[in-house]
């Protein structure tokens, strides 16, 4: 064991590191957190420059002081360890854990550090007053923290507790029911680990990356670290943002109760801005905001969709604003601005971004590893942010050996069980298809970053490899409170009809015997276009059995996902970055098509890790029967994943054979195909000839017959 040092927003490198650096040589095992928390009183915020947390020596708050006392400032520093103590007794109190009937069970000790032999300490004055080579002596008098407590104020300091529902679930009766499990699921998440501590608090001075798959708990570091950052610096101006409308009510409600246990205070809307990527609809966005500071009206959907098309709308006008901004002075507008879901935004949007961000260009963007499973690898910062002009990279993610780290991994998933996330695997890389993979990603080794261990074979390309999550990498509580029959399930049926009725019977049965409620629960829909057509014929079985549901951004604003009185519905679209105990993923026969087959793929992907606890994968006709034997393929290999590592030049053939292609271009493929289909059953059945076809037809047809690689021609 060892003693961990987080690195938060010190406002003296220097002697926090000293104080780390002296602490290493003394404590065996614990936590050290430079300058975190910020802790308030009702009248004013009171820092720390360091906190100490260790089973041996229980909790020490320390301040360094920059000079040694004088007789006439010795009662201000005497002050400031006391209220010191007070602000620490004051937010400890607050937690059940960490009371013993009236009194504290966690006594926290106060150290006030000096750069010098200080003279003059009044008597019977309570604290530590002395060097860093004192510490040792001091730290001896201290008395050790039970076990048992050690979790409820790890909690308490670092503002997690306030992860947990606000929602009591007063319903829960049955100690066997879904609710019952979710209150126990929600009570065991209640600790940092060690890569969500790194990436929640530690500031370098710079940019910084923060990656893991969806479900280990980017958007609650991101929005614990705005909070932190708004409460050392409520000066600054910080921004919040991300690519779906929808993650706008999640982030808002951590960084209000982040933002009050810092400093019992709201968020202020000036500084903390919660912004989506774009804006509109009444709502700034960072690009809108960007744009207004140019001087520019910004661009609508109507113009970019007809400018640059449905998919390149974003990344469009984002460039043209680029372009605008290079072309002039710019005075930086932010202060920090913290990104998730960085890999849905365009490198346009990035490189706005750090144009408009002050030095150092405290920019933080967090990343699904994974997430876009048909994308060949992870952009670099050069792809994201650009060169300057003589060619050197803008932004380097290089960390100090002592000092924050710029690239954390999370690798553990607390969103997904580890059944439904091998199975989400498997269905959008095609793992157990007929047809083999349909994608992979470039580096074989991303998989040991995203959790999973190598059971047979080598992560090499053209090798043959079984991978299963690792231990590590699954909370435990999963595997305690569930059983992969449960957590996941496949359903078809013959109609679209059967499938409603069916879905409508298991909520009625969730929110009744289940004890779950109205927003414990999701139903996604696959195909956005669709959805405002489709969704109204689901919600019609629901209402048939008094169960009142709502299709979001359409019953509500794109902002608001839950509803506490109502089943959320939503598009693959909305429901990113959200999720739910209970999801229902219907139509999933969707995701089995001749076109656009790696896009459906991972939106199956995507639907499925919306789920915190269960799964129901539910679809009808003979598209199902495919995606249903697939998923019985990962059970019955117990949830394993067995497949050939594809080489480079598989890959690229694998990607030029599913290629996104835009609705013109599947229209076309599918018109072909028909056409294709009725040509050769005329041949079959004697109806027409190839000597029946012009001449040069004929010769076409054939030479492309002949051609040695017939999937290289478009």
């Amino acid at each position: 064991m060892s003693l961990e040092v987080v690195y938060g927003q010190s406002r003296n490198r220097t002697a926090a590191q000293g104080l780390a650096n002296k602490l290493r040589s003394v404590v065996q095992d614990g936590t050290v957190y430079l300058a975190y928390p910020v802790l308030a009183t009702a009248d004013e915020r009171v820092d720390v420059d360091a906190l100490l947390v260790s089973q041996e020596y229980g909790l020490v708050a320390f301040l360094l002081a920059d000079e040694v006392p004088t007789a006439e400032t010795w009662p201000e520093v005497i002050a400031q360890q006391d209220r010191l103590y007070a602000a620490l007794e004051t937010h400890l109190g607050r937690h059940e854990g960490l009371r013993a009937g009236r009194r504290l069970a966690v006594i926290p000790s106060t150290a006030t550090i000096f750069p010098r032999p200080v003279r003059g300490l009044p008597p019977s004055v309570d604290g530590f007053y002395g060097q860093m080579d004192d510490l040792p002596t001091f730290l001896a008098t201290l008395t050790p923290l039970e076990p048992a407590r050690e979790r409820a104020l790890q909690a308490a300091l670092q503002r997690v507790t306030t992860i947990k529902p606000p929602k009591r679930r007063a319903k829960v009766e049955k100690a066997s029911s879904r609710g019952a499990t979710m209150k126990e699921l929600e009570r065991n998440i209640a600790n940092l680990d060690h890569w969500q501590k790194m990436a929640a608090i530690e500031s370098p001075e710079g940019p910084q990356r923060i990656r893991g798959l969806a479900g280990s708990g980017k958007t609650v570091v991101l929005a614990l670290k705005a909070a932190y950052w708004h409460a050392q610096h409520p000066d600054w101006r910080i921004g919040v943002t991300f690519h779906s409308r929808a993650l706008y009510q999640q982030f808002a409600d951590l960084i209000t109760r982040f933002t009050f246990e810092h400093s019992n205070d709201q968020p202020d809307p000036e500084y903390l801005q919660v912004m989506h990527s774009w804006g509109g609809f009444g709502r700034p966005g960072i690009y809108s905001v960007i744009a207004g500071a140019l001087g520019e009206t910004p661009r609508d959907w109507a113009y970019a969709q007809g400018r640059f098309g449905r998919d390149d709308a974003f990344q469009g006008i984002c460039r043209e604003l680029l372009e605008i901004a290079r072309s002039r002075p710019v005075t930086p507008i932010f202060d920090a601005v913290l990104i998730d879901e960085a890999q849905d935004l365009p490198p346009e949007f990035f490189q706005l971004v750090y144009l408009f961000v002050k030095n150092p260009k405290r920019i933080v963007w967090g990343y699904d590893e994974l997430q876009k499973l048909s994308e060949s690898a992870m952009p670099d910062t050069d792809e994201l942010f650009g060169r300057g002009p003589d060619g050197d990279s803008l932004v380097s993610l290089e960390s100090p050996p002592d000092g924050p780290q710029r690239d954390i991994v999370l690798p553990i998933c607390y969103r997904n069980t580890p059944w439904s996330l091998a199975t989400a695997h498997a269905l959008g890389l095609g793992v157990y298809r007929n047809g083999g993979l349909l994608q992979h990603p470039d580096a074989p080794t991303l998989w040991q970053d995203i959790g999973y261990e190598v059971v047979h074979g080598q992560l090499l390309p053209g090798e043959s490899v079984t991978l299963k999550r690792r231990a590590d990498s699954v909370p435990f509580y999963f595997n305690t409170l569930l059983n992969p029959s449960d957590a996941l399930s496949i359903h078809s049926f013959n109609t679209e009809l059967e499938q409603d009725a069916w879905v409508a019977d298991q909520v009625a049965i969730n929110l009744t015997v289940d004890e779950l409620e109205p927003d414990d629960i999701v139903i996604v829909l696959p195909d956005t276009y669709r959805a405002r057509s489709r969704a109204p014929r689901l919600m019609r079985e629901l209402s048939r059995r008094g169960i009142s549901s709502h299709l979001v951004g359409v019953n509500t604003s794109t902002d608001e996902f839950y509803r506490s009185d109502s089943v959320t519905i939503a598009h693959i679209f909305r429901a990113k970055g959200n999720e739910a105990p209970m999801v229902y993923v219907v139509d999933s026969q969707y995701a089995d098509s001749t076109v656009n087959l790696v896009t459906r793929r991972n939106t199956l992907f995507t639907a499925i890790t919306r789920s915190r606890a269960w799964v129901r994968v539910a679809g009808w006709g003979e598209g199902m029967n495919v995606i249903a034997r697939e998923v019985r393929a990962v059970i019955d290999a117990d949830f394993t994943l067995r497949f050939r590592i594809p080489t480079q030049d598989e890959l690229r053939t694998l990607r030029h054979l599913h290629r996104e292609r835009s609705p013109q271009g599947e229209a076309s493929v599918r018109k072909a195909t028909a056409g294709l289909a009725e040509f050769l059953k005329s041949i079959e059945n004697g109806e027409v000839d190839l000597r029946d076809l012009p001449p040069e037809l004929r010769t076409r047809l054939v030479a492309w017959i002949q051609t040695d690689e017939p999937g290289d021609i478009d």
